[in-house]
């Protein structure tokens, strides 16, 4: 039988398992596939999307840098640690996030101090609710009723009447002096002194009752 040229060593090569690679990277594969994540994606993980402002701004970063140097941030997790603290913009966000947090446990501080005095605060309240309150909200009925007793007294309707009643009254004493007179109880002059005036007052009360009667009051 003869051999083909090949036909061995192409056997050979294709029963030979392929050689694993003697490094393999500490981050996903999905990092290295997706052009939009700049940082280690963990299993279960959305990737970050990268705005094309912040991926120019690591490309700059990134392209003075051997490849020796872009292999060790792949499969080093410490040197890409170290790598991104390095960048403005994560630097920018700690600062912020460390200032937020300073201010946090500042008012948080502050709270704590107020506390004895949100305490006091809180028992005068529940105190004034308790006694001052009802003496006052007491006070307040007892005006409001005053009220509306003076506002039912100088009513339109109730004013009227008062009036009639003040026209009854003088006309009734008009009445009781006329008979005074008829049984000469009183002389000419008295009688005529007093009946006049009696009569002036009973008139202008009934033009006054007359003229509010018709009004708009």
């Amino acid at each position: 039988m003869f051999n083909f040229w090949g036909s061995k060593d192409q056997q050979q090569g294709q029963s030979r398992p392929p050689e694993a690679s003697s490094q393999s990277p500490w981050y996903s594969p999905s990092l290295v596939s997706s052009p939009s994540s700049s940082r280690p994606q963990t299993s279960g993980q959305t990737p970050a999307q990268v705005s094309p402002g912040e991926a120019a701004g690591i490309i700059v970063f990134l392209k003075d840098k051997s490849v020796d140097e872009l292999r060790k941030l792949l499969n080093d997790k410490d040197a890409y640690q170290q790598f991104l603290l390095s960048l403005d913009q994560v630097k920018i966000q700690n600062n912020i996030k460390d200032e937020l947090r300073r201010e946090t446990l500042q008012l948080a501080r502050e709270n704590l101090e107020k506390e004895p005095q949100i305490m006091e605060l809180r028992n005068q309240c529940r105190i004034i609710r308790t006694t001052e309150l009802a003496t006052a909200q007491e006070k307040l009925n007892e005006l409001e009723r005053q009220k509306e007793e003076i506002l039912k007294f100088y009513s339109p309707g109730s004013l009227l009447h008062k009036l009639q009643e003040a026209m009854n009254q003088v006309d009734e004493e008009s009445e009781a002096l006329q008979e005074k007179f008829l049984e000469k109880e009183i002389d000419t002059a008295a009688f005529v002194q007093k009946y006049k005036k009696l009569r002036t007052t009973y008139h202008r009360r009934a033009l006054i009752h007359l003229a509010a009667k018709t009004s708009n009051i």
